[in-house]
């Protein structure tokens, strides 16, 4: 689930504003907080969704569609789990002033990749350095 960046007016240095200054971290970090809390909610509502669909129905197929559907929302729930702690580990790098540059090469990821998904970790070129290797593993 992408979260809703449309939200957010995205950042726009001004001329010769340092890389990844005070006012940028503090956006990404804006950015960061909104989309966990609306994975928590998004969370916090399918167990409350789930309580209250739990019905025995006693036709067996009516069961195993029920079944069916708790297990998908389950899956999607644990990658937004999963998300949340990545989301976790993002904020930590911004508190070490590490965010924003890349863990494989160390230049700067840009606003505008980080905009589009604030949890990058790799610049353009390393990700798709990445997922080059990925499909050629796969093969």
């Amino acid at each position: 689930m992408e979260p809703k960046l449309k939200q957010f007016t995205p950042y726009l240095p001004k001329e010769g504003e340092e890389y990844m200054n005070e006012k940028q971290r503090a956006h990404f970090r804006q950015l960061l907080e909104s989309w966990k809390a609306e994975l928590g909610q998004d969370i916090d509502r399918t167990v409350h969704t789930m309580q209250d669909e739990a019905t025995v129905f006693a036709d067996p197929n009516d069961r195993a569609s029920q079944e069916s559907d708790m297990a998908l929302e389950l899956r999607n729930r644990d990658r937004e789990r999963k998300l949340i702690k990545k989301i976790d580990e993002t904020m930590a790098k911004i508190d070490a002033d590490e965010y924003g540059y890349c863990e494989t090469c160390g230049i700067e990821i840009g606003l505008n990749r980080l905009q589009a998904r604030p949890t990058a970790s790799l610049c353009i070129d390393c990700k798709q350095l990445e997922e080059v290797r990925e499909r050629q593993v796969a093969k």
